[in-house]
């Protein structure tokens, strides 16, 4: 599908009213692809990957990195680069007893992780959608208020409905955003962790989808049609004592009665 990531970007941010930028995040399986990317910024010292993705979204940066630029091998083991997920990696041992109250608990954590498998990929990018820098970019990311992202979803179901059944990790949940769209190649919403609003700037009231980008096309001409029937975004409030039949006529006409 040959989609304009610019002008998607712009659609994305004014119907949901988003407070930060719309990104792409690539993976590369040779370090040397990095060179021929415009703007590309490396770190200069060692960050979470949060704080990467929070470069991307609240600063507009174009950013790469490697394995050795993260600081943890949770990080790493999300997006796959280098050899991650050790089988001292798989016990969670680094987490009991901060997170989990014990290795058994731990262990569980990281076998319900969702993780882009090991040894493909040398390289990760993050940039903004509009820059096109990243064209396609393996996956798109935005953050939104809880109202904005069902709004989103709602555009997702309006041709070709599907239920969406999204898993909750906890701690590390970028496990449940970009790794999950990363590896299943399918729309990822995520409840972001404590790492990812202590590191990566993310706001209280924010969650995160991930998808790859047909679907922001699609959930944005779903919405267009939502619109049309008077469902827009943000919601109008109506009151809490008025009487409904004149509000859901605007949108349900005579079909107005569930």
């Amino acid at each position: 599908m040959d989609l304009d990531l610019a002008q998607l970007s712009r659609d994305l941010e004014s119907t949901l009213k988003l407070r930060s930028i719309p990104f792409g995040m690539k993976l590369f399986a040779d370090i040397s692809a990095l060179d021929g990317i415009k703007g590309l910024r490396r770190p200069r010292g060692v960050h979470t990957l949060d704080q990467i993705v929070g470069q991307a979204a609240r600063l507009g940066w174009t950013v790469g990195v490697t394995s050795d630029d993260l600081a943890t091998d949770q990080c790493r083991a999300v997006v796959g680069l280098g050899a991650a997920k050790t089988p001292k990696w798989r016990t969670g041992e680094h987490m009991a007893g901060v997170w989990y109250e014990n290795v058994a608990d731990a262990s569980a954590h990281q076998a319900a992780m969702h993780c882009v498998d090991d040894g493909h990929f040398q390289a990760l990018v993050v940039s903004p959608l509009a820059a096109r820098r990243l064209d396609p970019p393996d996956i798109a990311l935005f953050y939104a208020t809880p109202g904005a992202m069902m709004y989103f979803i709602n555009g997702l179901q309006w041709s070709g409905y599907k239920q969406f059944d999204w898993s909750v990790v906890g701690e590390s949940a970028c496990a449940d955003s970009w790794g999950r769209a990363l590896s299943t190649r399918s729309p990822s919403l995520s409840i972001p962790c404590y790492a990812e609003r202590r590191y990566g700037g993310v706001l209280d009231d924010e969650m995160l989808m991930a998808a790859p980008c047909e679907y922001l096309a699609k959930a944005l001409a779903g919405m267009r049609a939502l619109s049309g029937n008077g469902l827009r975004y943000p919601f109008p409030q109506y009151g809490v004592q008025q009487d409904a039949t004149e509000g859901l006529a605007v949108s349900y006409g005579e079909k107005r009665s569930p």
